[in-house]
């Protein structure tokens, strides 16, 4: 991932020092269980630790020779550590090694995903409290459809992104496994006790069965998960964007003092931020495609997923952490305008209560049929000009004859409209 989608807590889990370290940790608690079997002789693991260092430039110097990178980073530790490091990598294969410390390096990076999301968590739950009566406009296939109002809007992002952030804790348990069992998954060199030894000290879980490495729809569903929640903040993403809109302008993506929106027009003032996480959302998905077809590898396993791995796992990861605290702080900065969005959601004339209209004719009586044959008339009529349909209905003696004035004005009440969504909100969770 390049740095300038990269936070700083993801730079450090994916950097080269931090994976070799992980490498060595799982090599040095091997150690200690092979001692504690008495298998190597007490002391190894502890000498070891106090001596190995790891060295990247000699790694890279020894794996152009040998072209197998686990194989130069033993060799180079060894090389640092002098009698006991005849025992470094003792019963094991490679993937025992990149395959547990990678689980535990992925367990790092969903931890810290989760914390942004619950940031984010706060702030949407604040702005859903804050506009939670502010009116505005529902539309749907971008036309005006019926009132809702702003919180309504907000809390709806707010409820899924608690489900993302329980679906990505299950995808956390779920790659939270480790393996030692050998070239085939058979413990044929490697004593279980080894397994159950480092997984427990990692605070993974032995995979019931492997093979050579740990299976891949492990992380093919972790990584889909993330596009998920890619997935949710382009929504909110595009939908913002929507109401941004010149024509519309119900929110503004907050611009800073300073910032320049275009090198030719002066006046622009663009949701970059927004637009953005939309562009990351579509590599999301991407990565998650790659993460799939890796789940197919020959009999115990081959090789076709290293290369994909290598950078799909550090760059998912890194980019949606990226995409949810850019999406939190634009969030939190953005600029709202209740009364705009009252104008807009004015600005049929009364269109918007059409099914309450509908559903008045239907208790007085009339056939359904009929009676969104009425409405439908006048509907049309007013989308093609004056008088609004408010203005028609009102003065269509026939409707007012059969429904009454008091029930027809009723109809056009905002509050009646929006009488539940205090209700929503209690069922939400989110009260004052």
């Amino acid at each position: 991932m390049i740095l300038r989608y990269t936070r700083a807590p993801m730079e450090k889990i994916w950097s080269r020092e931090n994976k070799y370290g992980r490498w060595l940790e799982v090599e040095i608690l091997a150690l200690e269980a092979w001692e504690t079997l008495g298998a190597i002789p007490k002391g190894t693991a502890a000498a070891v630790r106090a001596k190995a260092k790891v060295d990247p430039s000699r790694i890279d110097e020894i794996e152009a020779q040998v072209r197998h990178d686990v194989i130069a980073f033993v060799s180079q530790v060894a090389e640092t550590v002098g009698e006991e490091g005849k025992y470094i990598h003792y019963g094991l294969t490679s993937y025992d090694v990149v395959d547990t410390a990678l689980s535990s390096l992925l367990r790092e990076a969903l931890k810290t995903i989760l914390g942004g999301i619950d940031e984010m968590l706060r702030v949407l739950a604040q702005l859903a409290l804050g506009y939670k009566d502010t009116p505005c406009v529902g539309r749907t296939h971008g036309v005006h459809a019926e009132p809702v109002t702003f919180g309504l809007v907000v809390a709806l992002w707010y409820e899924e992104m608690k489900r993302n952030r329980e679906r990505v804790q299950n995808a956390m348990a779920d790659i939270s496994v480790g393996k030692l069992s050998g070239a085939v998954g058979t413990y044929a060199h490697v004593d279980p006790f080894v397994e159950r030894y480092v997984c427990k000290r990692l605070d993974l879980s032995p995979a019931a069965i492997s093979n050579q490495i740990v299976q891949r729809d492990r992380h093919a569903w972790c990584i889909s998960t993330l596009a998920v929640v890619a997935g949710t903040l382009e929504k909110i993403a595009y939908d913002l964007r929507g109401l941004a809109r010149t024509e519309v302008r119900e929110i503004e993506e907050h611009f800073r003092p300073g910032q320049k929106g275009s090198s030719a027009m002066p006046h622009k003032k663009n949701p970059v931020g927004l637009e953005q996480i939309s562009g990351m959302a579509r590599l999301m998905r991407g990565y998650a495609h790659a993460a799939l077809e890796n789940n197919l590898l020959w009999h115990e396993r081959d090789i076709s997923n290293s290369s994909v791995e290598r950078i799909i796992l550090p760059d998912a990861t890194t980019l949606l952490d990226y995409m949810v605290h850019r999406m939190t702080g634009i969030l939190r900065d953005m600029r709202v305008y209740p009364e705009r969005m009252l104008e807009n959601l004015n600005m049929t004339g009364g269109l918007i209560f059409s099914e309450e209209v509908l559903l008045a004719l239907v208790q007085s009586g009339m056939k359904r049929e009929d009676a969104y044959a009425v409405v439908q008339r006048h509907a049309m009529a007013a989308w093609d000009g004056p008088p609004t349909f408010y203005e028609r209905v009102t003065g269509d003696e026939e409707i007012l004859e059969m429904v009454g004035r008091e029930r027809i004005l009723e109809c056009f009440s905002l509050s009646r409209a929006l009488r539940s969504v205090d209700f929503i909100f209690n069922r939400l969770g989110l009260i004052i």
